[in-house]
């Protein structure tokens, strides 16, 4: 129970490239899944388990845990990954993934996984469930915080804009939501599908407290992990920018692999560059 794992920067950047190297082993387990996606969030998601989120392996569903909600919930594998160094799940629970009954699913699913506190699918709920987490929690006079993940193409739903605008009339200051702004969806580029212009701009409009960083360099994840968390007069939005397919050369900034394995020569390409 507590805090984190108490880890340094570069004790977290060793975990996050063990992460990476676990994510593109799942989906290549699975010869399906979404690489992009979880490889663009891994040092965030390393940042938050390793550094801040109240969480207990022993009780995964003690009360008083922070929440995660994986909103982007395809990017499960990043989610599994970090799970298993976090102590939730075994080694060969991971080539579970995709597979029917197992604890992995393609999305990331509370009833199936431990550590696991949103059940996605849809795209476009999880900050609405995170604004009805923390509610809870102020009227529970618990100290949990609900963290929130969004891809930037989910932005484009409308009820983010609602739950943006609902969280800031509440005044719900343990609620903080991190924007992985890849800028890549489904389809193609962002720019390309829906413009969503200066979202750190959307934010702070709305009401929030925001602040931008390099979603891939640790000291900056972790200081913005330790603002967010000082934050209580209201909800707090972390933009990061990262890259889709962060540190596998062919996957980077690449549409292709938003939702697609790698082949044998690639999967072998991937792992050498993980190394």
């Amino acid at each position: 129970m507590g805090r984190g794992m108490g880890l340094d920067v570069k004790e977290l950047e060793s975990m996050a490239k063990r992460c990476r190297k676990n994510i593109v082993k799942m989906v290549y387990s699975a010869k399906s899944g979404h690489p992009g996606g979880s490889l663009s969030a891994i040092d965030m998601l390393t940042g938050l388990y390793g550094h801040r989120l109240r969480v207990d392996v022993d009780s995964p569903k003690w009360d008083d845990r922070d929440r995660f909600i994986m909103s982007k919930g395809h990017a499960s594998p990043g989610v599994y990954a970090i799970l298993h160094e976090r102590g939730f799940l075994t080694e060969d629970d991971l080539w579970t993934f995709r597979t029917l009954g197992g604890p992995c699913q393609g999305h990331v699913d509370m009833k199936w996984c431990p550590g696991v506190d949103f059940s996605a699918g849809s795209l476009g709920m999880g900050l609405s469930f995170g604004i009805g987490c923390s509610l809870a929690a102020s009227l529970d006079n618990s100290e949990r915080t609900s963290w929130v993940m969004l891809g930037d193409g989910e932005l484009q739903e409308g009820q983010i804009w609602e739950g943006v605008m609902a969280a800031v009339h509440h005044e719900i200051g343990n609620l903080k939501v991190i924007v992985d702004r890849n800028g890549i969806q489904n389809d193609d580029f962002c720019e390309t599908q829906m413009r969503m212009f200066d979202v750190s701009e959307k934010f702070a409009a709305f009401g929030w407290a925001v602040m931008e960083i390099d979603g891939h360099d640790m000291k900056q994840v972790v200081e913005a992990i330790d603002w967010a968390d000082q934050v209580t007069d209201g909800p707090a939005c972390i933009v990061m920018h990262t890259v889709k397919g962060k540190g596998v050369s062919y996957m980077e900034n690449n549409p292709k692999f938003h939702g697609a394995s790698p082949n044998e020569e690639q999967f072998a390409l991937a792992m050498e560059e993980l190394s």
